[in-house]
This record gives structure tokens, C-alpha cells and sequence, in this order.
């Protein structure tokens, strides 16, 4: 499979990078300054700005698939998708985030009062992210959410999945390591099970 990553050089992007370079596919890692991105076998680096219509179309050029492992504070639906059809490529996968998973019918985590305030602002455009994929009627999206602490850990292959709502261990943590969320979004490119759908990752 021939990958896009958008956001190759982040925390969750250099995981993801990782893991399907593990299993053989072919990457497009884009990044505003892909000098940073160290030369590798089946890696191909391209700068691009994802605000730039035409040159992220050009870069993503190719792919089976884009995933967007980048900050939602930087970036919306309306600012990918239009490349996305203009390259042609028909697959996209959103590296989510946990504010907008229920805790209750009804209510999501973002809405409640314990909620840190400093994360607020991009777990609200997280959510509207996913609403605008909601109304996408021409790409297949898919959008994993991870667990509500999401950190740099091990690659143990062993986690849960979920739909809309938070998952949480025996002990009531919710978590995931960055290494386990790439295996299960690889998961999913390879064999696609929630096509137009959002899901989630936890132990």
C-alpha cells in the first residue's frame, strides 16, 4: 500500500511511519520542511503546507490512502479533503482525539467540568473535524480516536477497540501508548472495518 502521512515528524505520525514501514508499505511522509526526515528505504519525504490546496494534492499524488496525523488547531476538514479529490485518492484516516467520545448517552468527555481547560480549544476542533467528515459523502474516511491519555509507551499489540464511547481498563485508567495506536490504525488500512465511521483504541 502506498501511504501519505500528513504530520510524519509529530509524536503520532513518527509512530505510525514506523509501523508501516515495518510491514512493508510505501510511504509519502509530508511535512512543512521534509528536509527533516531522514532518508530511508520505501520513504519518500515531500514538503507541503496542508492549508495549500494544490500543493497538498500534489504531494499526496499516488497514494491508496492519506492519514492526517496533525494538531486540528492547524488545520480543518475543508483544508484536506478538497486535495484529497483533487489527487484522486479515495481513503482517508484521521489520527482523532478522545474529547469528543461519550462518557454517557449524550455526552461527550470535552463537555465535562473536570475537562483540562488548556486542551479545550483543540478537542473542540477535533470534534468539528469529525461532524464535517459526518457530511462526507465522497471520500471513505475513518477517524480513531485514541483513549483519554495518550503517551509515548511500549508496542505490546495488546488493546480493545470501541465505537463512541471512552474506554477505560479494570482500574478505570483510560490510556493508550502511541505505539499500540499505530497498530491498530495499520490495522484498519489494511483491512478496513469502520469505512465512514469513528472507533477507538485502549487497554
Amino acid at each position: 500500500m502506498n501511504i501519505a502521512l500528513i504530520g510524519a515528524t509529530g509524536n503520532v505520525g513518527s509512530r505510525i511511519l514506523e509501523e508501516a514501514l515495518r510491514r512493508g508499505h510505501q510511504v509519502i511522509a509530508i511535512a512543512r520542511d521534509a528536509g527533516k526526515i531522514a532518508a530511508r528505504d520505501k520513504l519518500t519525504a515531500r514538503s507541503a503546507d496542508v492549508k495549500d490546496t494544490a500543493a497538498l494534492a500534489t504531494a499526496i499524488a499516488g497514494a491508496d490512502v492519506v492519514v492526517s496525523s496533525g494538531r486540528f488547531a492547524n488545520f480543518t476538514a475543508a483544508d484536506v479533503l478538497p486535495a484529497l479529490k483533487q489527487a484522486g485518492v479515495k481513503r482517508l484516516a484521521v489520527v482523532g482525539g478522545a474529547g469528543s467520545l461519550e462518557i454517557a448517552p449524550g455526552k461527550a468527555l470535552v463537555d465535562t467540568p473536570d475537562f483540562p481547560a488548556e486542551y479545550k480549544p483543540e478537542a473542540t476542533a477535533g470534534r468539528a473535524f469529525l461532524n464535517d467528515l459526518r457530511g462526507e459523502k465522497d471520500i471513505a474516511w475513518t477517524f480513531l480516536s485514541p483513549s483519554a491519555l495518550f503517551i509515548a509507551g511500549e508496542r505490546t499489540g495488546k488493546f480493545r477497540l470501541g465505537a463512541d464511547q471512552l474506554l477505560a481498563d479494570a482500574a478505570g485508567k483510560s490510556w493508550i501508548s502511541y505505539e499500540d495506536y499505530a497498530i491498530a490504525l495499520l490495522d484498519e488500512l489494511e483491512q478496513p472495518k469502520h469505512l465512514r465511521a469513528r472507533f477507538t483504541v485502549g487497554y
